[in-house]
């Protein structure tokens, strides 16, 4: 009995604690799909380790997708797993060990970072890091001057969809989906064409240096081209679109057509894997240069299609 009561002791000991994990915004659906896969143990594709224990509301009151949205998701996830609300995010910085930053309109997390890093605590910031390449580079900033690790990424980048089709010798990549557009407050390709250029990054890595934008009601059609000669293209369909990806090389080329979603557990199992390890799995360089990217993009609608640097 003392030896099994000592071997359970130590496995405890060595065993890593549970992470408690602070939600800022509650007015996206991956707030309650994100909890319940953290806190349900019998969830098909639970990822153990971590629990949502606290959340901030926040919202925004002039952007629908938001206030439609905020308390539903809040007293979703505390009516069912149990979260406490708190009034303010210097007060779940006093609960929680990470930080899941989900407010859905980019605008706003400049403002929530600039509190959240005076936590020290890592950081996940979902899609769209920002409204604006200037508010994404100031994120980044604030993290190196406060010594906060972050990452922000799509789940779309995760996934067997886009790992079937990865070649070593990759020459060119045609990414595919949704390019629905929030009108009024966004970088219009990062309210939710940034999934298919998240996929296209992924694939292609960083070194694009200049972009040219096809435009229409109906579509888009965004090209890159890499420092290296190999081109990149994103193609994006209004209001709707499935996901997908073409890989291409000098001696065939690799598909995955419509079947490039593979929902959110491996990107939640990556997020909590750099909470524990406090690595990125996505550099800030790459995270950066996408927004250029999409940047460029808007140029290059704006003027008429012209082909636009990445800076």
């Amino acid at each position: 009995m003392y030896r099994l009561l000592l071997l359970a002791t130590l496995l405890a000991a060595i065993a890593p604690a549970q992470l408690r994990i602070g939600i800022v915004g509650t007015d996206t659906s991956h707030v309650p799909a994100f909890t319940s896969m953290l806190n349900d143990p019998a969830h098909k594709d639970h990822v153990p380790g971590a629990r949502v224990v606290a959340a901030y509301k926040g919202g925004s009151k002039d952007l629908p997708s938001s206030w439609d949205r905020v308390d539903k998701y809040a007293e979703e996830i505390k009516s069912k797993w149990g979260v406490e609300i708190v009034p303010d995010i210097a007060t779940l910085l006093t609960k929680v060990d990470a930080i899941l930053l989900e407010s859905v309109d980019g605008r706003i997390h400049l403002a929530q970072f600039r509190e959240i890093v005076k936590g020290g605590k890592p950081v996940f910031i979902d899609k769209p890091l920002a409204s604006t390449l200037a508010d994404a580079r100031e994120i980044a900033r604030l993290a190196r001057e406060n010594n906060v690790k972050w990452f922000s990424t799509s789940s779309l980048r995760y996934g067997e969809g886009i790992d079937s089709v990865r070649r070593p010798d990759m020459t060119g990549v045609i990414t595919w989906g949704p390019g629905p557009i929030e009108p009024s407050h966004h970088l219009d390709l990062s309210w939710y064409g940034i999934h298919a250029v998240e996929m296209l990054y992924s694939l292609m890595g960083p070194g694009c240096v200049e972009v040219t934008r096809a435009y229409t009601d109906g579509a888009d059609v965004v090209t890159g081209r890499w420092r290296d000669g190999r081109i990149g293209t994103v193609r994006l369909g209004r209001p709707s679109s499935p996901y997908g990806a073409v890989v291409f090389g000098p001696k065939g080329v690799s598909a995955n057509v419509d079947k490039a979603y593979g929902g959110y557990a491996p990107m939640v199992r990556e997020i909590i894997k750099f909470f524990r390890t406090g690595t990125p799995p996505v550099s800030e360089e790459e995270t950066l240069e996408l927004f250029a990217f999409m940047e460029a993009a808007r140029l290059s609608r704006e003027r008429g299609g012209a082909t636009v640097a990445v800076r």
